[in-house]
């Protein structure tokens, strides 16, 4: 595979930063009874989108894309979406440019949808301070991870949640298969009793969801494969989706209509292949081969090799219809890809 690659080095996210250089309007304090509201309508959300951030050719963010995106997602029933999270690539991003396409994202469409911020770190006081600037300029609340590489202790992990709550409303993410560590469900419980508590997104199956709604813990799907059975049958409150960025339609189909076993069948061979590699590589490519963003990658992340594209050609051609704003579906060429060491020198 021959690909187009700018030859920079890029800062790694865990050293040290640039300070947060943000310009946006402020958000106002809400009263208490309003921040109660908006709690409990964050924990009815049942499709939350992990939203995709696309780049322009120098590797900065391509916001006319990012807009489109958006509008289409909310176009299509979406309730809310995460900023730069995994799928979003915030860990490839500085935090100044991060909490910047919060405060868009809030500016533009905090009034038509839930707008989450991914400001979790292996890191509590770069967490806590990334949290604090994301409510500063309005996000309504914060994805928190627990610490991942540089594991802690479950004393650790009580202390690292106990202080984030404290900033705002949350959703607990538990992606062992990212973090190397689980968040044990004794933790869960406990953590479930703080006001700004608003639910865990599980990656660890269904059953483990079922075990938390019974107990009144609210869940939402970290698995796009296992969403609707866990919407319908183990009573979690929805999604935070990856494959929606493609077919939000039909995701706000399955999570806010009945049970449709057979749309959800239909889907999980695209699904399958949205997953082939770690994500976003796969979401990404598939977005570039339908036309909605432009072909540019932040390294490490590279577009799936042409025997892959093929195969997801196909299956994206058998949705085209259900992919807003996609008039083609192309499997390109490797040398129409370009990959970006950095946008920051």
């Amino acid at each position: 595979m021959q690909l187009q690659v700018t030859q920079r080095v890029a800062p790694a996210r865990h050293c040290s930063r640039r300070p947060l250089r943000v310009n946006a309007v402020l958000a106002a304090p809400l009263p208490d009874t309003q921040k109660q509201q908006g709690v409990e309508a964050l924990k009815k959300a049942a499709l939350i989108t992990a939203v995709k951030t696309p780049y322009l050719p120098s590797g900065k963010f391509d916001l006319r894309a990012y807009d489109r995106l958006v509008e289409l997602q909310i176009a299509n029933g979406v309730d809310g979406v995460i900023v730069g999270g995994t799928t979003g690539e915030g860990h490839l991003m500085l935090w100044d440019e991060h909490i910047m396409l919060i405060a868009h994202t809030v500016n533009a469409y905090g009034d038509r949808l839930k707008v989450i911020g991914n400001t979790g770190s292996n890191s509590t006081g770069e967490a806590l301070h990334a949290t604090e600037q994301g409510f500063a300029v309005g996000m309504h609340a914060a994805l928190q991870i627990n610490p991942y590489y540089g594991k802690t202790s479950m004393r650790g992990l009580r202390a690292h949640f106990a202080a984030l709550l404290k900033e705002g409303p949350a959703i607990i993410y538990n992606v062992p298969g990212r973090t190397g560590q689980d968040i044990p469900d004794a933790l869960v419980q406990e953590l479930a009793a703080h006001p700004n508590f608003l639910g865990v997104k599980e990656c660890t199956g269904n059953s483990r969801i079922g075990n938390y709604t019974q107990q009144g813990i609210n869940c939402w799907s970290g698995n796009d494969d296992e969403a609707h059975d866990g919407r319908h049958h183990y009573g979690s409150a929805g999604v935070i989706s990856v494959t929606a960025n493609v077919i939000p339609g039909l995701f706000a189909k399955m999570m806010h209509g009945p049970p449709d076993p057979e749309l959800n069948a239909k889907l999980q061979e695209l699904i399958a292949w949205l997953f082939c590699e770690p994500n976003p590589i796969p979401l990404n490519t598939a977005l570039m081969m339908c036309g909605l963003v432009r072909p540019v990658f932040r390294l490490p992340y590279v577009p799936l090799s042409r025997e892959e594209r093929e195969k997801g050609a196909k299956l994206l051609r058998a949705v085209q219809e259900h992919i807003p704003g996609c008039r083609e579906v192309r499997v390109m060429e490797d040398d129409e890809f370009l990959l970006v060491g950095s946008a920051h020198s």
